[in-house]
């Protein structure tokens, strides 16, 4: 089990209808059922609000992600480190049709590792709904100084390549509403993170993305990113499939974005 070094694991689940909190409590987890009522917070803010976390450090790990132990060296480390920040970005690994990804810029870098108390996700505006219970891209803002942990997370998608466009159709929705409100208002939320270009990773991603999403070939310009720019072509054919997939995910959210205008259009 590659949770085995922790104080504490903690399951939140969302009323599985598999064997999923089962397998949890077989290898000794904590099972939590999260009811969603809809705005925020979401499943993992839920988590930090209410569960009683005694220990000093969250580590946030969705399901389908793997700690090796060259990454647990370095959280040990880095954690009991003297003058330790009070958050870390760690790298989300790419891993795509059973191949894990040296090229292709696809990997990103998230702030998962922090202190009790020193940091909480982003709180976009209220319209942006769309039923789902779990933070998607939302980021967590640290109340604090933020470190980096350089050995990346194995993210591996195990469902297969329709559940992964499934997905991401979804989330698309998400994007969709995100970008109309920052279109819109100016801004994501009531508490976000703010736009750096010189900022951490999570804050100069922001920072791009505001650009980009205003930029008319945005889609074309995402493919090039990460097929020529970032070399996935040297990916073979999954990283030509994985960045049309992500030029398809960009389209999609534009096309929503248009019609979420169309329909304020109709009530002006």
């Amino acid at each position: 089990m590659s949770l085995g070094r922790v104080e504490r694991v903690i399951l939140l689940d969302s009323q599985s209808k598999d064997s999923t909190a089962e397998i949890a409590a077989n290898f000794d987890a904590e099972v939590v059922q999260f009811h969603y009522s809809g705005g925020y917070p979401k499943k993992r803010q839920w988590g930090l609000n209410e569960l009683d976390i005694r220990t000093d450090w969250v580590f946030l790990l969705d399901a389908d992600e793997v700690v090796s132990g060259s990454l647990w060296q370095e959280i040990e480390a880095a954690i009991i480190a003297p003058d330790s920040p009070d958050a870390f970005l760690m790298v989300k690994g790419f891993h795509f049709l059973g191949k894990r990804f040296r090229f292709g810029g696809f990997s990103h870098s998230a702030v998962l590792l922090f202190r009790r108390g020193a940091a909480a996700f982003e709180e976009l505006d209220a319209s942006v709904d769309t039923g789902l219970d779990m933070e998607v891209h939302e980021r967590v803002i640290v109340s604090g100084s933020v470190g980096a942990i350089a050995v990346p997370l194995i993210h591996e998608d195990f469902k297969g390549l329709q559940a992964y466009i499934d997905r991401h159709n979804k989330y698309s929705t998400w994007e969709a509403g995100v970008r109309y409100s920052n279109l819109r208002k100016g801004i994501y939320g009531t508490k976000t993170i703010t736009p750096r270009l010189f900022g951490n990773a999570q804050e100069r991603r922001r920072f791009l993305k505001n650009i980009a999403i205003r930029m008319p070939f945005e889609p074309a310009l995402w493919f090039f990113y990460h097929y020529v720019f970032r070399l996935g072509f040297l990916e073979g054919k999954r990283g030509l499939i994985a960045s049309q997939i992500r030029a398809s995910y960009i389209s999609q959210a534009r096309a929503k974005l248009y019609e979420l205008e169309l329909a304020e259009r109709g009530k002006a």
